[in-house]
């Protein structure tokens, strides 16, 4: 038993869909999954497992930020063992052409977060998906014809800035969006030799500064959510 997730041994299941927002966690496990049990409610963090066209998937709330990201991430695969993580989660935007609701698959993460300098003995590391599962979810998200985007994504420590232009030095550098957990999951998956990969929808643009609501974020964007499952081993 692990000191934040306090599931029993067996409970999660190989593979595992992670979102930040415990509430999208219990949405997407209600509406994809049969035989449906919930594992944890912990510090309101939900998680479930039930089954996807006979394959056996786990959902699990991490909170924000990649110190809570990184918790949850240690605790499903050290205690229990998980395989295969993929990340579920909303992105801004940073540049032209990007549609609220458009999917996004991240190649790669870079951050402002010191997380990984500390691991590092100072140096720089450059955290990447699996490419199989890079490979297969682009495969997938073209054959349903969904807007897509491939690429690097910023993933950030900081959701309030003080300089509105912050973001331009990533977008003049090829990065699509700004999110707040991928670095956790890409290192620590590499460490433990998993796959991992994460899956994005565009909920605004700091560009256009269109944005889509709490709820949307909620209930919505079930494109990343639909791929996912298809791609789950």
């Amino acid at each position: 038993m692990s000191t934040h997730i306090g599931a029993n041994a067996g409970d999660i299941a190989e593979t595992v869909l992670i979102a930040g927002d415990p509430l999208r966690a219990k949405n997407f496990a209600e509406r994809s999954l049969e035989n449906i049990h919930c594992y944890t409610e912990i510090r309101g963090m939900y998680g479930f497992t039930g089954t996807f066209q006979g394959k056996r998937i786990s959902i699990q709330g991490t909170g924000m930020g990649i110190p809570s990201t990184a918790i949850y991430l240690h605790e499903l695969i050290t205690a229990y063992g998980a395989k295969t993580i993929m990340r579920l989660g909303t992105c801004g935007s940073i540049q032209n052409g990007m549609a609220i609701g458009d999917l996004v698959i991240a190649m790669s993460a870079c951050t402002d977060s010191s997380v990984n300098r500390l691991h590092f003995e100072g140096m720089d590391y450059a955290p990447t998906a699996d490419f199989q599962l890079l490979f297969d979810a682009y495969s997938k998200a073209k054959s349903m014809n969904l807007r897509t985007h491939v690429g690097s994504i910023f993933s950030s420590d900081t959701f309030y800035r003080t300089d509105p232009d912050h973001f331009k030095i990533w977008a003049e550098h090829g990065v699509l969006g700004i999110e707040m957990e991928t670095t956790a999951l890409y290192t620590i998956a590499a460490r433990h030799k998993i796959r991992a990969l994460t899956l994005l929808q565009v909920s605004d643009s700091l560009v256009t500064h269109e944005y889509s609501t709490a709820k949307d974020r909620e209930t919505m964007f079930s494109d990343m959510l639909n791929v996912a499952l298809e791609i789950a081993p």
